[in-house]
């Protein structure tokens, strides 16, 4: 049927409405279209070139090289050294473990090393390059160069590994550098991007933890260009990172050397410090261990030896050990009772060997007793009894005042790891700690540096150098950075009465000096070199009664974890005091026996500059010093210098 005319024209009436208004549609948008192409390209064009630059070109971060660390006379501690390596990328390699097999036949590689290589190998994608061995030597290196076109994927390169010269040294001291681990970043709040490069090392402990920023440097980058999967096409440019400051320490190599040869296998720790600077000039914690181990990566059976030690060679003993000072601790009791006005010079104590406080015995270590003494005998003799009188009279609270005074219970600002403050009892201390009240007894034991009393080697060291100079002595551990001097601080006085310290430095003398002197085995016999000292030894358990039912009466039946801790403390020369010496041998029984002659050796060794001379020793010991000091040498090399060879005429 034939649509009527009318209907025609109106359909093509709507038609063309409606062909009007999608193409007025088509135009807005096509409009739209160019516009937006238009700010795209003209004035967004930097922001979409620089987002292509960026899928093209990508930043790699360079690892700058770590900062030097070195003694007061420039010796280097710790350095880099170059490294010689293999890296394997798994796209060219093909299958990873036939690669590493044809690879074992030319360098050392275990079964399990390999297993450990393919396991990190699969967790990359296959164009990352993933190091199979490091540290290795130049033969090694040069015979996997020469077979690098039968091995498709593995190459040798070279970098540059933390190395530390001197080995068990200084490991205390300069501490090492391991991989950065989870717990690392997750202690920074922002961790830098540097920290995320594959096998970047940080301080793990010692100064190089405490001294990572100065010692890290900045990172530089390199501009790669890259294929849309990622894999690196080419090097565009790079700009190598600022290196890190150099540290310069106080200690002194030959020092330290001698401390940790004189201390020997012991469990032990000594401190020799400088008293007008503070400088640290050996801080020595035996046995030590390799900081190498760390940075190559220790192995298990290596780590479980360290771990397993009974002398703890992990164990910085010098900074972390806390200890009884035994009677190193007197001067301090006898200070707090002079500066009290609760003694006089002239005043003789009688000890009869014992004294009942309280309902309670204590005794002398000198159980037939001393007889009357004054406070120069009572610190010569180490008499217990007269500082037990002193204690009573003066209370606990001045003899806490008196040891923060002279340096004891502070944690000192020195970039070592773990450092303790030791404990300097109080009334509040026991009452917020123990729940309970100071008691007389309390105060006899702290007296003698026992009960609750304890202190580091450091800390004991830093008492010596105050009671030489009356000064407040700070320890000094960095000497310079990046080269800039650090300034030595002008000490305040500690304002101890000058007759009250004669008297102290007099019994000290008389220590060391004197026929009587609990430490007159260990005297200095030449002019200008002589020392005033103070043994000291600190109970850790008591002979019990089935014991001495058995037979046990001395130290030496004991097993070695329960005899007592043997200390001394020095300074000299006695005319001119410039250094201070603290000892602490763990468990080594007495401080006249154990430590006094390590004291007075350290004491020499720091005169001299080098070996002890043996003229300063008394003639019948001469022999045994003799072939000592030789033993010593063998062991840290020659010790060229005029303290040497004195020591060797």
């Amino acid at each position: 049927m034939k649509r009527p005319p009318k209907d025609n024209a109106e359909s093509v009436r709507t038609i063309s409405r409606r062909a009007a208004l999608l193409g007025g549609i088509q135009m807005v948008f096509a409009g739209v279209l160019v516009l937006r192409m238009r700010t795209m390209q003209v004035a967004e064009s930097d922001q979409y070139r620089l987002l292509a630059e960026e899928n093209r070109i990508n930043i790699r971060l360079l690892p700058p090289a770590r900062g030097l660390i070195q003694d007061r006379h420039g010796t280097v501690l710790a350095n880099n050294v170059q490294n010689y390596r293999v890296v394997l990328v798994r796209e060219d390699a093909g299958d990873p473990r036939a690669a590493l097999e044809r690879l074992a036949q030319i360098i050392p590689l275990s079964t399990d090393e390999i297993d450990r290589a393919v396991r990190e190998i699969m967790r990359h994608r296959p164009f990352v390059p993933v190091t199979i061995a490091d540290r290795l030597n130049w033969e090694e290196v040069a015979r996997v160069a020469a077979n690098a076109p039968a091995m498709p994927g593995i190459t040798p390169e070279v970098g540059f590994s933390r190395h530390y010269p001197f080995h068990d040294e200084f490991a205390h001291i300069v501490g090492y550098v391991g991989p950065v681990s989870e717990a690392d970043l997750a202690a920074r709040e922002s961790p830098e991007p540097l920290l995320m490069i594959p096998r970047f090392q940080i301080g793990k402990i010692g100064v190089e933890r405490e001294l990572e920023e100065v010692l890290r440097g900045s990172a530089g980058h390199r501009r790669v260009e890259v294929n849309a999967v990622g894999r690196e096409m080419r090097e565009l440019d790079r700009q190598e990172g600022d290196p890190g400051h150099g540290v310069q320490l106080t200690v002194d190599r030959t020092l330290q050397a001698f401390t940790m040869a004189r201390l020997g296998e012991q469990s032990a720790a000594a401190v020799i410090m400088e008293v007008a600077t503070g400088d640290i000039l050996a801080i020595a914690s035996s046995p030590s261990f390799d900081p190498n181990l760390f940075v190559r990566g220790i192995s298990v059976a290596d780590f479980n030896d360290l771990r397993e030690n009974e002398y703890r060679p992990m164990s910085n003993k010098s900074v972390q050990g806390a200890y009884p000072p035994g009677s190193t601790f007197k001067m301090v009791t006898a200070l707090a009772a002079f500066d009290a006005g609760l003694a006089t010079p002239d005043e003789r104590v009688y000890c009869g060997g014992h004294v009942e406080v309280s309902g309670r015995r204590f005794h002398c270590w000198n159980r037939s007793g001393h007889g009357r003494l004054n406070l120069v005998s009572a610190l010569a003799e180490s008499c217990d009894i007269y500082f037990y009188d002193m204690a009573q009279r003066v209370g606990i609270d001045r003899i806490n005042a008196m040891s923060q005074r002279l340096g004891l219970g502070v944690r000192y600002d020195l970039p070592l790891s773990a450092m303790s403050e030791g404990l300097n009892p109080s009334r509040e201390w026991k009452r917020e700690r123990r729940g309970a009240e100071w008691l007389v007894g309390d105060t006899i034991n702290a007296s003698i540096g026992q009960g609750f009393v304890l202190s580091t080697p450091l800390q004991l060291a830093v008492m010596t150098a105050r009671l030489a100079t009356n000064r407040e002595v700070l320890p000094r551990l960095v000497r310079a950075l990046n080269g800039e001097e650090q300034p030595v601080p002008e000490f305040a006085s500690l304002g101890l009465s000058n007759a009250a310290l004669t008297l102290v430095q007099r019994g000290m003398w008389e220590c060391s000096n004197h026929t009587r002197g609990t430490a007159y085995s260990s005297r200095i016999v030449q002019d200008g070199m002589r020392m005033c000292g103070k043994t000291g030894t600190s109970q850790v358990f008591s002979i019990t009664a089935a014991e001495r039912a058995a037979g046990v009466r001395s130290q030496d039946q004991l097993p070695w974890n329960r005899r007592n801790h043997a200390l001394f403390v020095a300074y000299g020369p006695d005319t001119d005091a410039r250094f201070a010496v603290s000892v602490v041998v763990e468990h080594g029984g007495g401080g006249s026996s154990a430590a006094a002659p390590i004291g007075r050796d350290l004491m020499l060794a720091a005169q001299a500059g080098g070996l002890p001379p043996l003229e300063a020793y008394p003639q019948p010991q001469r022999n045994r010093i003799e072939s000592m000091l030789r033993e010593i040498s063998e062991r840290v090399g020659p010790l060229d210098t005029p303290g040497a060879e004195r020591g060797r005429a």
